[in-house]
Formats: structure tokens, C-alpha cells, sequence
């Protein structure tokens, strides 16, 4: 088998030899060969086990990658595939979410079209205030809060909750939500982004990139199963010439 040196591996992937040298401490690639002067010899074995790692990167993220790898080099295959079997799960669990929030958003967009717009809240309630405002239960509002749909500040005097502007609206939001049939899980999911956009049309814009990270992690790991094949193939043939 042809011998590679760490600047050969190094250069296809634009990193510096002690990247390299990092990743072979870490477990990524397996460990090299050295020659009696201490130079570290690596092989096409050692290439493939950096372009899999380098490739799970994006797919999986940084620590997974990582894990992946280890497991592989512990001669655990089922661990290392279980890992990747956790990361699809997580795409898939993201696709549903994303769909749900689009969904919901369209929900708010349609019934925001159809209805009067609500008045601007305006100082705070309390619990029992905003329940009657709703037309719900106290016990309602704070199952919200515990979904983390709704985060009320508490009165440092009495301890009670107290909810501001941004909590009102957020209130609002749950109850059209929860009459479309919404679960709390995803309520929470479109509140926290309503929150981080700054609004629903912020958010309604924000769906597009967010589906592109999606499909550029979905494509990230069809790429990387190629390359892990290869490294597993590679593998495979190593084996089978140690047992001869």
C-alpha cells in the first residue's frame, strides 16, 4: 500500500498537518505508522478515515462526527450506525416541525386576514386577569407556562405572575393556535420563533432558509454515506489481509 505523508493528507482538504495530527490524536483517523526517526506514516486507509470524518462534519455535527468515528476505530460498527440513525431521526424530527410551524403560521396569517386585529395590550395582568381576557382557566395558563408557550415575570413582592405586553400577545397566540387543534409542543416551537423573528412575517420569511439548512443537511449526508462506505470498505479489506 502506497504511503502518504501528513502534508499530503493535509493538502486535499486545505488544512494545516497539525489539524491532521490532531485528528489522529482524537481518535478520528486511526493512528499512524512512524518510521525509525519518529516521522509518522500514513496510508490510503488514512485518507479515506479523514475524508469520512471531514464529510460527517456537516451531516452530523461536530461531536457526532467525532463519536462516529471513535466508535468505528473501537470496532463498534452498530454503535457508529446507531449514531447516524439518532441524526436522521433528528432530520426527520425537524422536518415535522418545521412543517407544523409553517402550518401554524399560515393559521395566524389567515386569521389575522379574516378578523379584527386585536388591540395592543396595554400594562400587565395577572393570571387570573389574562384568563378572563382569554375566556380560559388560570390552570390553562399555566399549563402554557409549563410548555414554555408563555414565561411570565413574578412580582417580587408577592411572588405572583405577572403578565407584560409580550406575554399577552403570546397568550393570544396560543389561544388561536390551540383552537386550531395545535399540540402545546409546537405551540411552543411557533412562539419561540414568532419571538426570535420578531413577528410572523419576519418568521413567514425566515421558513425558506430554514427548509435550505434542512435540505443542505439532508444532501450533507448522502454525501457523507458515501464516504464513510468507502472508509468501511477499506477497513473491510485491512481485516481481511490481517487474518491471512
Amino acid at each position: 500500500m502506497s504511503t502518504l505523508r501528513p502534508t499530503d493528507l493535509a493538502r486535499e482538504h486545505g488544512l494545516s498537518t497539525q489539524a491532521v495530527r490532531n485528528y489522529e490524536r482524537h481518535g478520528f483517523i486511526p493512528p499512524a505508522e512512524r518510521t525509525p526517526s519518529g516521522y509518522r506514516i500514513y496510508t490510503e486507509v488514512h485518507a479515506a478515515a479523514l475524508r469520512a470524518y471531514l464529510s460527517l462534519v456537516p451531516a452530523y455535527g461536530y461531536a457526532a462526527a467525532g463519536q462516529i468515528m471513535t466508535a468505528l476505530h473501537r470496532d463498534d460498527l452498530d454503535e457508529a450506525l446507531t449514531l447516524i440513525d439518532h441524526g436522521h431521526s433528528r432530520l426527520l424530527r425537524d422536518r415535522d416541525t418545521l412543517d407544523a410551524v409553517r402550518a401554524a403560521v399560515q393559521h395566524l396569517t389567515t386569521e389575522s386576514e379574516t378578523a379584527p386585529a386585536p388591540a395592543p395590550a396595554t400594562g400587565t395582568r395577572t393570571v387570573g386577569e389574562l384568563a378572563h381576557q382569554l375566556g380560559v382557566t388560570p390552570a390553562t395558563l399555566r399549563n402554557w407556562e409549563g410548555a414554555g408557550i408563555l414565561t411570565p415575570a413574578r412580582d417580587c413582592a408577592t411572588g405572583y405572575r405577572v403578565f407584560g405586553a409580550d406575554d399577552i400577545r403570546d397568550a393570544e397566540l396560543a389561544h388561536l393556535l390551540r383552537r386550531g387543534g395545535y399540540p402545546l409542543e409546537h405551540i411552543a416551537t411557533v412562539v419561540q420563533q414568532i419571538r426570535t423573528a420578531g413577528g410572523t412575517d419576519a418568521l413567514a420569511a425566515s421558513l425558506d432558509a430554514w427548509q435550505h439548512k434542512l435540505t443542505a443537511r439532508g444532501r450533507a449526508m448522502l454525501h457523507a454515506a458515501t464516504h464513510l462506505s468507502a472508509y468501511l470498505t477499506h477497513l473491510d479489506t485491512e481485516n481481511q489481509a490481517d487474518s491471512l
